[in-house]
């Protein structure tokens, strides 16, 4: 923990004062041993004197100093990173239901893989994060607005049907209106809360043209969300071998990382490859974690402090054992 870590480090120079009192003590001792063997004689001093504790005369006054420090510390202000569940934002999931997300690639199939995943998606966002839904093909759909209310969420994702045809920006822009309504609504002295969208597609746009730089392509739309600050995190869920039977016929259905992450970037977020169940999973969770919860500095002194008053105690416990007086 740095320095910059305390709230009131000034408090620090009590421990200038801690130091001076041990060199005393460690002064006074031997000062009080010079003087005894200068006017005693010491074969009768072993007679007379009685015998003496060891170092463990020593105990309750370093017990003491110690607690004296660790006080100094609480009172100095640590604080501390923790990570604490968000209690303010929106985020929007939108879920590409395209034919290709037929393919078997990723067992029993994208589909219904990407519907496992979002689900536990759905459950495991923290409570004060509003969650969305828009599922999408040639077309868009908003099938839930933001919402705390998780059980809609998830009905919906039970309930995607596959189409043809993969509208990326248009699913994009249906998020981004959604977010602003939703903002609208809710907004207050802070603004409106921040919001995300969460992108799960495996195919590149076939309309309204392939070209991502269309009106209202992939990558116009990601740069509205640059300019809206709706960051995307778009995954690519899929493999290269991927294939679909359309018409009677196989076709191959690879999955097209170069625009999913060119959408990633242009709208300032991140982009991730799922070729496995698992490593849908895997993001999933780590996006859950990045979603649902904040890193904040907060207090961290109430460690220092019940420690530095249970060494304090032991320290008058031990000078009424040891010494029969307090230190």
């Amino acid at each position: 923990m740095s320095l910059g870590a305390f709230t009131a480090p000034l408090w620090f120079l009590l421990l200038v004062v801690v130091a001076a009192l041990a060199i005393g003590y460690v002064w006074m001792q031997r000062r009080r041993r010079r003087q005894v063997l200068r006017f005693a004689n010491l074969a009768m001093l072993e007679q007379l004197a009685p015998n003496r504790q060891g170092w463990q005369r020593h105990l309750p006054l370093a017990l003491l100093l110690t607690a004296l420090a660790l006080l100094t510390v609480a009172l100095a202000g640590p604080t501390a990173e923790l990570k604490v569940p968000r209690n303010r934002a929106t985020v929007m999931l939108v879920i590409d239901v395209s034919l290709s997300m037929r393919a078997t690639d990723i067992e029993p199939s994208r589909i219904a893989a990407a519907q496992r995943e979002a689900k536990k998606f759905a459950h495991d966002l923290t409570p004060g994060v509003n969650l969305g839904l828009v599922s999408f093909a040639g077309s868009a759909t908003v099938l839930v607005s933001p919402t705390t209310e998780r059980a809609s969420v998830v009905r919906a994702i039970d309930n995607l049907k596959l189409a043809e045809a993969t509208g990326t920006g248009e699913a994009i822009f249906a998020a981004l209106s959604s977010i602003e309504a939703f903002g609208a609504v809710v907004s207050d002295a802070q603004g409106p809360p921040p919001a995300r969208i969460v992108l799960l597609t495996d195919g590149k746009q076939t309309v309204p043209t392939p070209d991502g730089d269309d009106p209202r392509g992939g990558f116009t739309a990601a740069r509205a969300a640059a300019a809206a600050k709706v960051p995307i995190s778009a995954i690519s869920f899929g493999t290269a071998y991927g294939q679909v039977e359309i018409n009677g016929e196989r076709q191959p259905v690879p999955t097209d990382d170069e625009s999913i992450r060119r959408i990633a970037e242009l709208s300032g977020g991140q982009f991730y490859d799922a070729g496995t169940a698992g490593q849908l999973s895997d993001v999933v969770n780590t996006l859950g974690e990045q979603i649902g919860y904040e890193t904040k500095r907060a207090d961290a002194s109430k460690p220092w402090l019940i420690t530095g008053t249970l060494t304090a105690i032991l320290a008058a416990a031990g000078a009424v054992a040891i010494g029969q007086r307090l230190p």
